[in-house]
Formats: structure tokens, C-alpha cells, sequence
């Protein structure tokens, strides 16, 4: 099987040189893996011209067409790190562009605006595969600092949203966006894609308090967002009531509270993750959950109301009170009640994004179906957050975004041998990989910087 992928690395340096609109580009002999209607072809032929794919299916490859032989390799779409950081994370001396504290900017923090597309974490994460990224804001504050036990407990933590450091002083965390990993200015495919809000104890903390607090703060928020959006004019002569969100923040809800802008909700506990689902159905919002490592346990509620949920399918230890029933069956369980899953990597898909496809590979050996498990780094993602029409899998008219593996993608020794996106394929050089052949012969002359005057 192997010796037919030394062309395929052949052909990808030729192809790095030429423009994408230069020419038709016909992928032939793979195990096509089309995560649309097509299904699997074996093998198959994928052509692309101009940036999209003009054709999948079985056959010779048109005339003209420069042919890439793929005999024995894997072609799937590119996928997605969901719930991810690219592009606004370095290091952390350099701080971050996640999260805001400020009382007149929450739901109008846009993560678009501080993205760079010259990150080096984002070469890193084509080496996984992956060709787009959904990057959510982060709640000021985080909740996420705080180690539960029985110890002294002060005043001011006798509340579920109490200690666990500064009290932020917004609920909303702001919106995301769909960015594609080329690296280019054009990275971005698609914002406003959601409003993030955090609930269980970090929501509280956010809201003063308890849980309940943060219920009664955000349904007082979109009446309020909805009394904006009817009574704008008189709002703006200053003829109307006070209210509470400065107008960057209630134009930024307007699309939310009309239902087309979902809520991202991060939670954890099954409780929690009910009384998200009760709020969205009384405030008719449309929902996706992220986190839910209890979502196995409100399963069927889940099911029952259509919300689609983002999990990190690798999560399994008990590590704070609100994820006691984390366990590595939570996706195959939610997929068996027939929730729509997408899947987000380690540490904020962000350093290790490119393990994102492990975590899928992990789903699949405790129960989740294969199909099931591509679905949720491919076509879920890309639907959930409105650009399923342009990616996420294989069918003519979409951009050609896909990978050739030297195997099955969920195998940690199978490896990208090409990566295109919108038909232009992509370098699979890192810093790390340049600083590996830098000192790969150590017998050979120092790099200049390395020479005494």
C-alpha cells in the first residue's frame, strides 16, 4: 500500500508551486471518504478546478487534467477544529485576544477582529489535517481556576459562582467565527457564527452569585435586547426606558433573541445543561451546547429539542464536581439518542489541535460509529456554524477542501501526504519541523548565527 504515496509527496511539492486557477486537478485511485451523499467510493476520483470541486465519483479522470495517483492512500475533506483558539493564541507571555472584561462590551467582542493569520500554531495544525477551525471567545474570569474540596470555605464563596478569582463583568463572552487555516488574510469564512455564554458555576460567577441569578440576569437582558429591537427609533431620540446592555451589545443580541444567531452555551453538568435547554425553549433561542461532558445523562432531552453539541470526546476524568459523570461513551451514547455531535481537541484545540482526529479515533473504540465519528470533524461542524454549503465534505460546487492520508485518518501512524485548501495545497512545514532538520546532521557546518566573528 505504501509505495504508491512517494508520488503523492512528489506531486504535492509540484502542486505548492502553481496558482489554484491554474489548472484541473484529478486525485484518482483512493478510498474516497466523501462525508456527503456520495458515501465512500473505492476507488474513486475527485476533481477540482478553480478552488472547487467539480466532480467526485468513479471513472477515468477528465483530459487534460493533471493526475495525481493516490493508490492506496485515504482522501477525506478537511477537518475542523471546533471550539477552537487558532489564531488568537501564541504564547502565554504574549497574553491572548479570547476573552474581554468590560461592562459595555460582551456580546459585541467579535474574535474575528484579532485573529492572525501568520500564527505558527496554525502550520502545526494542518499537519492533523485540519483545514478550518470554529474559534469561540473565552468567559472573562473562566471560572475554570478553582480546585474543589472540603477545605475553609470564606463568606464570599458560599455560593456557586463564589471564589474562583475576579468576578467578570459581562455574561456574555462575545462571538465566534469559522477561519480556514490557510494562513492567508482571507482566513476568515464566516463570523458572527455565535454568542458564547458560560453557565453552571462559572455563569453564576458572571451573575454574582447562584445559578439562579444568572437565569433572572439573562432573561432581563433579552427583554431588554427585544425591547431594543421594536423600539429602536425611540431608543435612539432618548424617548424610551433606560436599558441595561450599552448598543454595541444589543445590536450585537438583536440576531440572537430573532433566532438567527445561536447561543453557545459552555456547560457541563447534566442539571445545567437541562435548565440551558428550559431557557432556549422559553426564550426561543436557537442552542448549541459545548462541553457537556454529563450530556450523556440528558441524552434524550437533548435529543428531543434538536440541539447540537460540541464535546471533547476524550474527556472521561471526574476533575471538578460539575463533570462527575464524564466518560469516554459520551459520544456514542449522545449519537445513540441522536444528537449531532462535533468534536473540539485538548487544551482549546489551540497547541495540540492537530490531535483533534485521535480524540475521534478514541470516540470510535468506546462505541461511536465511524461515519459518525468523520461526521463530527467534518460536515457537523461546518453545518452547525452555517457554511456546511461551502465545506466540510466532498460534493461538487463546495470549496476543495481535503486531505490524502497515507491511511485511515483516526490511526495516530497514518499521516497527511497532502493538504489542499480551496484546491491549493498547503505546506505541511512547521517551525518545529524546520528546527528538527536544522539540527538533524550535527556534523555538518553551524547555521551562520552559530559562527564566531
Amino acid at each position: 500500500m505504501r509505495r504508491h504515496l512517494a508520488p503523492i509527496a512528489a506531486a504535492l511539492a509540484f502542486a505548492t508551486a502553481l496558482p489554484a486557477a491554474a489548472e484541473t486537478l484529478a486525485i484518482t485511485g483512493a478510498r474516497i471518504l466523501t462525508a456527503g451523499p456520495a458515501g465512500t467510493l473505492e476507488p474513486g476520483v475527485v476533481v477540482v478546478r478553480d478552488g472547487k470541486i467539480v466532480s467526485v465519483g468513479r471513472g477515468a479522470p477528465p483530459a487534460g487534467a493533471r493526475v495525481i495517483d493516490a493508490s492506496g492512500a485515504v482522501v477525506t475533506p478537511g477537518l475542523f477544529a471546533t471550539g477552537s483558539l487558532l489564531g488568537a493564541v501564541e504564547i502565554s507571555a504574549l497574553g491572548d485576544d479570547l476573552s474581554v472584561d468590560n461592562p459595555q462590551i460582551g456580546a459585541a467582542f467579535d474574535i474575528r477582529e484579532g485573529l492572525d493569520p501568520a500564527s505558527t500554531l496554525i502550520p502545526v495544525a494542518r499537519t492533523g489535517g485540519l483545514t478550518s477551525a470554529v474559534v469561540l471567545p473565552q468567559p472573562a474570569g473562566g471560572g475554570w481556576d478553582y480546585h474543589e474540596d472540603d477545605g475553609d470555605v470564606a463568606d464570599d464563596q458560599l455560593t456557586s459562582g463564589g471564589g474562583g478569582g475576579p468576578r467578570p463583568n459581562t455574561l456574555f463572552a462575545g462571538q465566534g467565527a469559522v477561519i480556514r487555516l490557510n494562513g492567508g488574510e482571507d482566513m476568515v469564512v464566516r463570523g458572527g457564527v455565535g454568542v458564547v455564554v458560560a453557565f453552571g458555576k462559572a455563569g453564576a460567577q458572571s451573575a454574582g452569585g447562584a445559578r439562579g441569578a444568572q437565569t433572572a440576569a439573562l432573561k432581563a437582558v433579552l427583554a431588554d435586547v427585544r425591547a431594543y429591537a421594536a423600539n429602536r427609533g425611540a431608543w435612539e431620540k432618548g424617548s424610551y426606558r433606560e436599558l441595561g446592555l450599552s448598543k454595541a451589545d444589543l445590536e450585537a443580541l438583536v440576531p440572537l433573541v430573532q433566532g438567527r444567531t445561536p447561543l453557545i452555551a459552555r456547560v457541563h453538568r447534566a442539571a445545567d445543561i437541562r435548565a440551558v435547554l428550559k431557557l432556549a425553549r422559553e426564550e426561543k433561542l436557537k442552542l448549541i451546547l459545548e462541553g457537556a461532558e454529563e450530556g450523556w445523562m440528558a441524552a434524550a432531552e437533548i435529543a428531543r429539542a434538536g440541539v447540537p453539541v460540541i464535546i471533547n470526546p476524550i474527556t472521561n476524568r471526574p476533575e471538578s464536581f460539575e463533570i462527575l459523570g464524564a466518560t469516554l461513551e459520551n459520544a456514542a451514547r449522545l449519537h445513540a439518542a441522536g444528537v449531532t455531535l462535533a468534536f473540539t481537541g485538548p487544551e482549546g484545540a489551540a497547541h495540540r489541535a492537530r490531535e483533534t482526529r485521535y480524540g475521534a479515533g478514541t470516540a470510535v473504540a468506546w462505541g461511536l460509529p465511524w461515519d459518525a465519528a468523520l461526521a463530527a470533524v467534518t460536515i457537523n461542524p461546518a453545518r452547525m456554524f452555517g457554511v456546511g454549503d461551502r465545506t466540510g465534505s466532498l460534493e461538487p460546487g463546495k470549496d476543495a477542501d481535503l486531505v490524502i492520508w497515507s491511511g485511515d485518518p483516526f490511526e495516530p501512524l497514518s499521516t497527511p501526504k497532502a493538504v489542499y485548501i480551496r484546491g491549493q495545497a498547503q505546506s505541511l512545514t512547521t517551525r518545529q519541523t524546520e528546527l528538527r532538520d536544522r539540527y538533524l546532521d550535527l556534523g555538518r557546518p553551524l547555521p551562520p548565527a552559530y559562527k564566531h566573528r
